[in-house]
């Protein structure tokens, strides 16, 4: 969100439009992401004065501060998008597309899975899972680290139809994974049974589905190798991160946080995966804390663990449903 060196800031708020409830919180300031959250009491006034015009049958759609510009918009009854915005010069109308934009880029990927009779789609980005519908997520852990994989092994292709078998979910009856390049190292995903056939996903549907997102997509393109955005705050001296969500299932990590310095991403990479293997089987428990029964057991649990490897430190910290590991010089 934003423009680089713009100034000001931007948040971007989505709530369900019944209840009101908070979906997502995005924020940035002058382009960069940031982790300026708005209170929810903001939040709440803010959705609040947008519901109490709907019930008058009043349509709400912009308002304006000394240095704020405020636009609602409704979609299907479903959910509501809120964006504000501190740049200067911006526009009700540049905020408008803005939010038309974001509601259809999350659309897309579970319109097109619905189109295509699959639960099972994804997006990925040199490899790494980048979006993905909600059955895609469910895979079982062993199914969602060799697809990436098997898809990132590959020679660069227009298109491939592959049976694959899931350890997890089907070891005996063979799925199809279908992959389709959008642009060079965006490829989108399907597991599915006999149908569609590869002929299906033709032009018009890919033109109808994908041609609107391309130029957005193309601009993430950059981040897949650092799996970061440009501007997202992190110690100059982290040279890897992982961080793991035990209870979702899904972790993000880089080794080319800040560019080349220090040892070669190779490197970097094979200790991190060192470390994660060393503390994962000695300290700390496979599943979250709260599913750890014996109270003396859950005591005796590590809160961190640091190994010193030459000049450098890795060191881990320990949350109730996550882990971060990180090597710092």
């Amino acid at each position: 969100m934003g423009e680089e060196g713009t100034g000001g800031s931007v948040h971007l708020l989505c709530l369900a439009a019944s209840s009101g409830v908070p979906l997502f919180c995005r924020s940035s300031r002058g382009g960069a992401p940031s982790r300026q959250q708005l209170p929810f009491s903001v939040i709440g006034s803010l959705n609040g004065v947008h519901m109490f015009g709907q019930n008058l049958e009043v349509q709400l759609s912009s308002a304006r501060t000394k240095d704020t510009t405020v636009v609602w918009k409704s979609f299907h009854d479903s959910i509501t998008l809120i964006v504000l915005s501190s740049e200067e010069g911006t526009s009700e109308l540049k905020l408008e597309r803005l939010l038309q934009m974001v509601f259809g880029a999350m659309e897309a990927l579970s319109g097109f899975a619905e189109a295509m009779g699959t639960g099972f789609v994804s997006l990925m980005v040199s490899g790494r899972v980048v979006s993905a519908t909600e059955g895609w997520w469910r895979l079982g852990t062993p199914e969602a680290v060799l697809l990436p994989w098997l898809v990132g092994s590959l020679p660069p292709q227009a298109a491939r139809d592959y049976p694959v078998y899931l350890p997890h979910g089907s070891p005996t009856v063979p799925h199809r994974l279908l992959t389709l390049t959008l642009l060079p190292g965006l490829e989108l995903c399907l597991l599915c049974g006999p149908r569609p056939p590869l002929s299906q996903l033709g032009p018009q549907l890919l033109e109808r589905w994908w041609q609107p997102v391309l130029d957005p997509l193309r601009a993430c393109l950059p981040l897949g190798p650092r799996g970061l955005p440009y501007g997202f705050p992190l110690h100059k001296d982290i040279l890897g991160l992982l961080l793991l969500h035990l209870e979702l299932k899904r972790c993000l990590f880089t080794v080319e946080p800040l560019g080349d310095k220090g040892p070669s991403p190779e490197q970097r990479r094979r200790l991190l995966r060192h470390f994660y293997a060393l503390v994962t089987s000695t300290h700390f428990p496979p599943e979250p804390l709260e599913k750890v029964e014996d109270d003396v057991s859950r005591a005796q649990l590590p809160r961190a663990c640091y190994l010193v490897l030459g000049p450098g430190e890795p060191g881990t910290g320990r949350g109730a449903v996550s882990s971060l590991f990180i090597r710092s010089q």
